[in-house]
């Protein structure tokens, strides 16, 4: 059995084989950088990331693309009304958002691509689709005239036969279900950026940006294309009427989103001050990898309530791991092997593969890994894991890092380094020894004073960093 994906275009879960042997040809809808991301944000970032290690983890070879939007409409309002130029008010977010996905441990795509770098593609495109006869202009603007796409409204599973001709819409973006030709080039404005093309100066909207340089990077048929759903209409059913217009072949083989995310079962918004940034909570005292493990922990096509209740919840299972592997690297076991337990390592990795193949179930996953956690936890109390069990149960540890990476814990700007902590256990052991407790004690609180919890146990005294 191999990955298993549910379809948004068939509403199915179906085998996943890319089209080009191992080669997996995927685009996910980046950024808009006109602020920081928000929590809601990161929760499709995440599911991104996700897929992407277990592709990865399935031996796939993985050419994957992911845009910068840096021009639309809300940036260049913003900006106007800062007086700051587009580019330079694009940056920092840009900046912020990278620096961001470092922080929650995301694996960097293949290509990052920003939209104003790929003006010339997406001028192409449209005159490609207008010797096709897909566009007309209006006022200088140039739109796509959606009833002569057929195929209009099947990612969507809307039926959009009752279209008024000739309805059309400027901005970006558009109420649900809601369809009217789409803007392709916006006509020059006043004081807004504006590039030069053959039917007038302006500017690209906002769905050719992805069109263009999904198809420059990855060919004419994507095997996989994966966003948040609300961008499903109509940012992905007008991307689908571009790029099949142009090239007469399908888009994407695959269409994945991921759900919603609340907060406190209520929609995010700012009139209930419930919008949270990455950056707030790490200030509130968070860690980033206890929002990480929250944002994953529920499959992608389930809503996820985010709660600061999860939070402390998250935070108590990445605890209970990162137990469970001091205990490993510390305790003396046995001499020998346990066979039953080492088969049940290998019963644990085969649940672990079996969830995540399984349309990225990570709530099945995070279960096979607990279960054994427990099971091996109890053999220990029972003095039944031996020496030679230690190998396979770092094994299913690593495993599960691999894919949810928040075992180790974030190291804040500062904070003493791993060898200085040794130094000083090892000198509270010499002091202790010398019974001058005194300098014990101290040293005690003075790491505790560093976020460095000391544990003395039978074996010796072991540290780790609070959470």
């Amino acid at each position: 059995m191999g990955i298993r994906l549910y379809n948004s275009l068939t509403l199915q879960v179906e085998d996943f084989v890319p089209s080009d042997s191992n080669a997996v040809r995927m685009y996910t809808c980046g950024p808009t950088v006109y602020s920081f991301a928000h929590i809601g944000n990161l929760r499709t970032f995440t599911f991104n990331d996700i897929l992407r290690r277990w592709l990865r983890a399935r031996d796939f070879v993985l050419h994957d693309v992911m845009n910068i939007t840096d021009v639309e409409d809300k940036i260049i309002r913003n900006s106007m009304a800062k007086g700051i130029p587009m580019g330079e008010y694009t940056q920092q977010y840009e900046k912020a958002f990278i620096e961001d996905c470092a922080t929650m441990r995301f694996v960097p795509p293949w290509r990052l691509v920003r939209a104003t770098e790929h003006i010339p593609e997406m001028v192409a495109m449209i005159e490609k689709l207008h010797e096709k006869g897909f566009t007309y202009e209006s006022d200088g603007s140039v739109y796509y005239r959606i009833g002569r796409f057929p195929g209009y409204g099947k990612l969507s599973h809307n039926d959009f036969g009752g279209i008024r001709a000739g309805a059309r819409v400027d901005v970006d973006e558009y109420d649900k279900d809601d369809a009217r030709d789409f803007v392709l080039w916006k006509a020059r404005k006043e004081n807004e950026p504006f590039w030069e093309a053959p039917f007038g100066n302006g500017r690209p909207g906002w769905h050719i940006e992805c069109s263009a340089m999904a198809t420059k990077y990855l060919g004419d048929t994507l095997d996989i294309h994966a966003g948040g759903i609300d961008l499903l209409f109509p940012h992905h059913e007008n991307e689908i009427a571009q790029s099949e217009g142009c090239s007469g072949k399908p888009f994407a083989r695959f269409w994945l989103h991921c759900e919603h995310l609340l907060v406190d079962f209520s929609k995010m918004s700012k009139s209930l001050g419930n919008i949270y940034t990455l950056r707030e909570l790490i200030e509130m005292g968070h860690a980033p990898e206890t929002v990480r493990y929250l944002l994953a922990s529920v499959p992608y096509r389930k809503k996820l309530n985010f709660s600061f209740d999860g939070l402390k919840a998250a935070a108590t299972s990445i605890e209970r791991l990162r137990n469970y592997a001091l205990r490993l690297n510390t305790d003396k076991y046995p001499d020998g092997v346990s066979e039953p337990l080492e088969a049940r390592a290998v019963k644990a990795l085969a649940d672990f593969d079996a969830g995540m193949d399984d349309d990225l179930n990570t709530a099945e996953a995070l279960a096979a890994i607990y279960e054994y956690v427990r099971d091996t936890n109890s053999a220990m109390d029972a003095g039944d894991f031996k020496a030679g069990n230690v190998a396979s149960a770092k094994r299913v540890l690593e495993k599960f890092d691999s894919v949810f990476e928040v075992l180790a814990p974030s190291v804040t700007e500062g904070a003493l380094p791993d060898a200085a902590i040794d130094a000083l256990v090892a000198e509270r052991s010499l002091a202790k020894k010398n019974k001058d407790f005194k300098r014990s004690d101290e040293i005690r609180a003075e790491l505790l004073a560093m976020g460095v919890i000391l544990e003395d146990t039978k074996d010796g005294a072991r540290w780790k960093r609070k959470s």
